[in-house]
């Protein structure tokens, strides 16, 4: 119809010359008949090659062919607009049968597994989700039917133990929402963050955390610290621990009543946050907005938060050592890791931790404390010369040495592993100088890998320097994909581009990243602090660059009962002493009165004190030995960047020599 009108367009004008000239040959041939009218013959009209006649039959057939086509059109274009109207008035009519047959919908879907058990079991069904409050995370234990994760609700009313809960969440794997706004991939602690932070700016947003983990998120600090010394015979079961002020906490960030589950995300009306435990992101297709599982399933989103975290180390020689080998290897990392440890320190008479830093300190001090009990044998190797070498100047690290031995533990410094071999069921490790331990079990804490898995696929940048996904100032690697924790290698604008693998800075990375992604739009700039406890009498927090390569001020005082992480918590109310941290405390604080006695550098005086790192005469790095609750002070030292002239007048802001 379209051809038909543009062709009588262009035709009409013609059309209109054509009637115009038969009209004025009809008048002309008529005034010509009445003067002469013997001279013209009628046939000369009709058949000569110079009249109007031929004009006339091109007028009659285009003027019919426009016709012919003006009414196909109209015909056309009437029934099109009828059947549309038909179409409309049905869907209209249709609406009230679509609202009501989704209605029952919702329901439905969280009743099928509670189909295998009798119509009477599945009322009591609520109950089981108002005592997680109680026992929220409990995930193993057999009497909580709903605490391990979102999925697992739907075997909850099963008798069985543990495993068949667990195969009975494979099949509730097709549950998966085919698109999520806000996609986190990773379910540590900076995707929690991140997930609290959108929800507080989006109240309304629907979040989905992805891991690859059977748990919902908790913390990981407490796997190297407190679980370790708790009285509870069925700690590996509760996940509960006592801080050392005495205040009894779960491991886990938020109950199961907190989340909603991942079939739910996009039909809660206020939104939520949907964990699906137990699945891993294998490709990201960052142009088409969309990641598949590792069960082929594909996940599309809006925005992406990449907090994958990292993996333990291992040493080269235990890899190359063998099965054998391997399986009396443990690499520390998550739940299931300190659960088999727990399970093995106690059936064996021997553990080598082989690792000076962190966690390798944190877990010689803590194993060493349960071999006084059970006689357990707590062997710590390193290749630096005192505990945690990397990171305390050398006269703290020899310090902490001689801590960590009083525990109970047998220190080989200096230590390079050359080989490991199982001979009648013991590992023996030959170092580089000939030395030979004997041992039944290793724990291998020798740092964190970060997981860049979907870097290729994604076709994101890894730094070659730091390792993890290379990020700006504001975390953001692509234009809708962020990165947060271990895995980003962020630009830090006061200290440079970083790679921070500490607690704290997940918090704040994942608070920011949240934030960014609903369009904060804010660079990375709070300062985050780390700490670690030799048990509850010595522990300390550190900021900035912490690197015993770099020259070190340190001012000291004598310790008094309230300068241990036992009186720091008590004082807070957290075990996690960055919770209690906040940015805007760090004002003008108020100096010690007390003058600053001279620095002394003996084993006695390493109660509680400061130590600057300094790199061209500003300070970039601070640890707070024994003194707690001063991090905000140590913050605004590093963050406005400026040279001392005299230490001991900075240190007079921690007010250390007061009593």
């Amino acid at each position: 119809m379209l051809k038909c009108r543009t062709v009588w367009k262009k035709l009409a004008p013609l059309a209109r010359a054509s009637s115009t000239v038969c009209r004025q040959n009809v008048r002309r041939t008529g005034l010509t008949n009445g003067r002469i009218p013997a001279c013209v013959p009628t046939a000369h009209m009709s058949t000569g090659p110079s009249g109007g006649g031929r004009e006339n039959q091109l007028y009659v057939l285009l003027v019919g062919a426009a016709c012919l086509g003006g009414g196909v059109y109209a015909y056309r274009t009437l029934r099109g607009d009828n059947q549309r109207y038909k179409d409309r008035i049905d869907e209209i009519s249709s609406r009230p049968h679509k609202a009501a047959k989704k209605e029952p919908d919702t329901p439905i879907q969280s009743e099928p597994p509670a189909e295998e058990v009798s119509g009477t079991e599945a009322v009591p069904e609520p109950e089981p989700q108002a005592t997680p409050e109680q026992e929220p995370q409990v995930a193993p234990s057999p009497e909580e039917p709903s605490p391990p994760a979102p999925e697992a609700e739907a075997a909850a009313p099963s008798e069985t133990t543990e495993p068949p809960p667990v195969a009975d969440i494979v099949p509730a794997a097709p549950k998966i929402p085919s698109h999520a706004p806000y996609l986190l991939i990773g379910g540590g602690t900076a995707s929690f963050a991140a997930a609290r932070s959108i929800r507080a700016r989006d109240p309304g947003a629907r979040v989905l955390i992805v891991t690859d983990e059977p748990d919902l998120p908790y913390m990981r600090p407490p796997l190297s610290k407190e679980l370790w010394f708790s009285d509870d015979p069925s700690v590996t079961e509760t996940l509960r621990f006592k801080q050392w002020n005495g205040k009894e906490r779960s491991i886990y960030f938020q109950p199961t009543s907190f989340y909603i589950t991942p079939e739910e995300l996009n039909s809660a009306e206020n939104g939520g946050v949907a964990v699906l435990t137990g699945k891993k992101v294998v490709h990201m297709d960052v142009r088409g907005n969309k990641v598949k599982l590792d069960d082929d399933t594909e996940v599309s989103y809006d925005k992406c938060l990449i907090a994958t975290g990292g993996v333990p180390r291992n040493l080269q020689v235990i890899e190359r050592a063998g099965e054998e080998v391997m399986k009396k290897t443990t690499l520390f990392r998550k739940i299931e890791d300190f659960k088999s440890l727990d399970k093995v320190s106690r059936n064996i008479k021997s553990i080598t931790i082989i690792g000076g830093g962190f966690l390798g300190s944190e877990l010689a001090c803590a194993l060493g404390r349960r071999s006084n009990e059970s006689g357990l044998e707590v062997i710590q190797m390193y290749p630096e010369k005192g505990n945690m070498g990397k990171v305390l100047p050398e006269y703290l690290s020899n310090w902490t040495t001689e801590k960590v031995k009083r525990e109970g533990v047998k220190i080989i410094s200096e230590a390079l592993v050359k080989s490991v071999t199982c001979k009648d069921d013991k590992l023996e490790i030959k170092l580089k100088d000939g030395r030979l331990v004997k041992t039944d079990h290793i724990v291998a804490a020798v740092g964190l890998e970060p997981n860049v898995d979907l870097a290729k696929s994604a076709g994101l940048e890894v730094d070659s320097d730091f390792g993890g996904y290379r990020v700006n100032a504001e975390l953001q690697a692509r234009s809708n994909i962020w990165v947060a924790g271990d895995a980003a290698c962020f630009y830090d604008i006061r200290l440079g581009r970083r790679r921070v693998e500490h607690h704290d800075h997940a918090v704040v990375s994942g608070r920011l990243a949240g934030e960014n992604m609903t369009g904060a739009n804010k660079p990375y700039w709070h300062q985050s602090m780390f700490w670690s406890d030799l048990g509850p009498d010595v522990g300390y927090e550190a900021i900035g660059i912490v690197d015993s390569s770099l020259p070190t001020v340190g001012v000291f005082a004598k310790a008094t009962a309230k300068d241990t992480p036992k009186a720091a918590t008590e004082m807070s109310g957290t075990g996690i002493r960055s919770e209690s941290e906040t940015e805007d405390t760090a004002t003008s604080p108020m100096a010690s009165s007390t003058p600053v006695p001279a620095m002394e550098q003996h084993k006695d005086d390493y109660g509680k004190g400061v130590i600057f790192y300094l790199r061209d005469k500003v300070v970039v790095g601070i640890i707070l030995w024994n003194v707690f609750n001063r991090m905000p002070i140590a913050r605004k030292i590093i963050k406005d960047g400026e040279e001392h002239a005299d230490l001991n007048e900075v240190a007079k802001l921690f007010n250390i020599h007061e009593d």
